[in-house]
């Protein structure tokens, strides 16, 4: 079965870290990465942009409504994510919890759907 862990980090966080200390936690997410891969359980993973660049899309009655960035009241924001195979939630939490970026952030894992397409 597949997750989504949806990493989620502080803006406060993100703008007090140095380039060396992102230079860092791109090492340890890379090597996190490598390290699910090994295990047979990585799927892909992706880091986002800031929601600076982000660009929310609303269609109600038939009109798109499209404003800059989320529309989020809470400091964190998506910063990324990682699929993965496992075997259950359980089995995917113990793997979200070895995840550089739970140290400074959150990662939410969450069951994804299957979706069958009507015949």
């Amino acid at each position: 079965m597949k997750f989504m862990c949806l990493v989620l980090l502080d803006s406060d966080v993100i703008a007090t870290m140095s380039d060396a200390d992102w230079k860092e936690l791109d090492r340890a997410c890379l090597g996190y990465d490598a390290e699910l891969a090994e295990k047979g359980v990585f799927v892909m993973a992706q880091a986002l942009k800031g929601p600076e660049e982000a660009r929310t899309v609303r269609v109600r009655g038939g009109d798109a409504l499209v404003t800059d960035g989320p529309f989020m009241e809470t400091k964190e924001q998506v910063a990324g994510f990682i699929l993965v195979e496992a075997r259950d939630i359980d089995h995917a939490v113990e793997l979200a919890k070895g995840d550089p970026m739970a140290k400074i952030g959150a990662v939410e894992v969450r069951p994804t759907m299957v979706v069958e397409m009507p015949a």
